[in-house]
């Protein structure tokens, strides 16, 4: 029974997954952690995920959606969406027309972008205003080295991009706060309003600009800096797209280096793992499609988020390419037809704050890939759920392939909650359910995976796409 939790009691487990393991498969499974890691250090904004995953997906044959005037099952076609997001399908033997098999993921993270205009001097210093992305705890994000990341678009249309605070001798980026010694008043607040969202300014510069007639030195100097070393006007920042981030490399945790630990885990873990699996298909019984969207973290709203016709505008396409009609009603009975996964991750029960979860039905590190029937709010509300048949059929199937798998829940009842791109989905009347990776100190700057997990996901996906449902 690859589910192990049920044959043992969840808090004293005296055999785990790793038990089960073959001496092959531990290899497999920290060879995939080798390349993840190196991924995760590499792709910390979209555009650098959609950036590296096209490369492996053309290394791997695949060709450019619009270049294409037919297809034929076994073709491996890609299709970039403003540069943010992301669709990779391989054409299956049966016609799209019945159906086809889905799993999203989400490629954005939680960050601190910068403002439309964030250079501002105060107190001998240049500093940048930031507007924060997504859920975070605001505290996590200061005193800690930040790169910056980005693309600016110039007015003469020309595209600059940044990243500085990666490489060994660049310099990086921070947010100060205050020393013990005077933070009574702060450290009596709540959490989270100890630091505001227009207390995260970040450290630009400390140099004045060598022109003593100018006003604002510190800032000028920085001015003068873009202006030399990137050919950047402070109006250039408008229609600039800069974000910060942790300015770490992923790194193994733990002495027996069975962890990973990095920034933008949730949900690049889920996005590489399946990502990986779609790129081993040969000709899959229905299309394979992997969708790589933007903007989960703030509700799918926008143009590259899924609460739009993303989703319908790249089936039309795929339609037309294969030959078939491409209007509205063949993509509705296409999708109808469908099943997914909302392949995204779910808390792993975290021994220094076990109170928040149910312990019954709660994740753990190691315990393999996670199904999660529901998220939302409370009283299941902002969510789909899944149906018990098809949580069965994934039963069936994991079972035979030897997918360790768990399921979970998004805190107690009454805790909290949260909610995935299952529901986006479910939309279109297709099956669905939510299936990823647990971590540990989600939504931080430095989330923790098992390497264990991240190898089970990647083989449910891997078998999702491939097995008989």
């Amino acid at each position: 029974m690859p589910n192990i939790f049920l044959e043992n009691d969840q808090s004293r487990c005296t055999e785990t997954v790793w038990d089960k393991i073959s001496p092959e498969e531990k290899r497999l499974i920290f060879a995939l952690g080798e390349d993840y890691r190196a991924f995760l250090t590499r792709a910390k904004t979209e555009r650098q995920c959609v950036q590296h995953l096209v490369r492996l997906a053309e290394k791997a044959g695949f060709e450019d959606l619009a270049e294409k005037t037919a297809l034929e099952p076994g073709d491996l076609v890609y299709y970039i969406h403003r540069q943010k997001a992301l669709f990779l399908a391989v054409i299956g033997l049966a016609p799209l027309t019945e159906g086809c098999r889905l799993i999203g993921a989400h490629i954005d993270a939680p960050r601190l972008d910068l403002k439309p205009q964030p250079l501002y001097e105060d107190h001998l210093l240049a500093l940048a205003k930031t507007h924060y992305y997504g859920g975070i705890k605001k505290y996590q994000w200061v005193t800690i080295p930040l790169a910056l990341h980005g693309t600016v678009v110039k007015e003469d249309g020309s595209i600059v991009e940044l990243s500085i605070g990666e490489q060994p001798g660049e310099p990086v980026f921070t947010i100060s706060d205050l020393l013990p010694h005077l933070a009574r008043e702060q450290m009596e607040k709540k959490m989270s309003e100890g630091i505001g969202g227009e207390d995260l300014n970040a450290l630009l510069g400390s140099l004045p600009a060598a022109n003593r007639e100018v006003k604002k030195r510190f800032k000028e100097h920085v001015k003068e800096v873009l202006q030399e070393k990137y050919d950047l006007s402070e109006e250039d920042l408008i229609s600039a797209e800069l974000c910060l981030v942790p300015a770490w490399p992923a790194r193994d945790v733990g002495l027996d280096r069975g962890l990973i630990g990095g920034y933008g885990q949730d949900d690049r873990v889920c996005a590489y793992t399946a990502a990986r699996a779609l790129l081993e298909q040969t000709v899959p019984p229905q299309t394979a499609v992997l969708i790589l969207a933007d903007r989960e973290e703030t509700g799918s709203e926008g143009n590259t988020g899924l609460f739009s016709v993303l989703l319908e505008n790249f089936l039309l396409r795929l339609l037309a390419a294969g030959g078939h009609t491409p209007d509205l009603a063949t993509v509705r009975r296409c999708l109808s037809a469908s099943c997914a996964l909302s392949a995204d991750v779910n808390a792993a029960l975290d021994p220094n704050y076990e109170q928040v979860l149910d312990k019954l039905n709660a994740a753990r590190l190691g315990g393999g890939v996670v199904l999660t029937r529901y998220t939302g709010v409370r009283g299941k509300s902002g969510t789909s759920e899944a149906s018990a048949g098809f949580l069965a059929a994934l039963r069936r199937l994991f079972n035979q392939q030897g997918i360790y798998w768990q399921t979970g829940e998004l805190g107690r009842v009454d805790q909290g909650g949260g909610g995935t791109i299952a529901y986006l989905l479910a939309y279109y009347d297709l099956e669905v359910v939510d299936c990823g990776v647990p971590l540990l100190s989600m939504h931080s700057p430095f989330e923790v995976a098992s390497k264990l997990d991240i190898y089970m996901a990647y083989k449910a996906y891997r078998a999702f796409w491939a097995g008989e449902l």
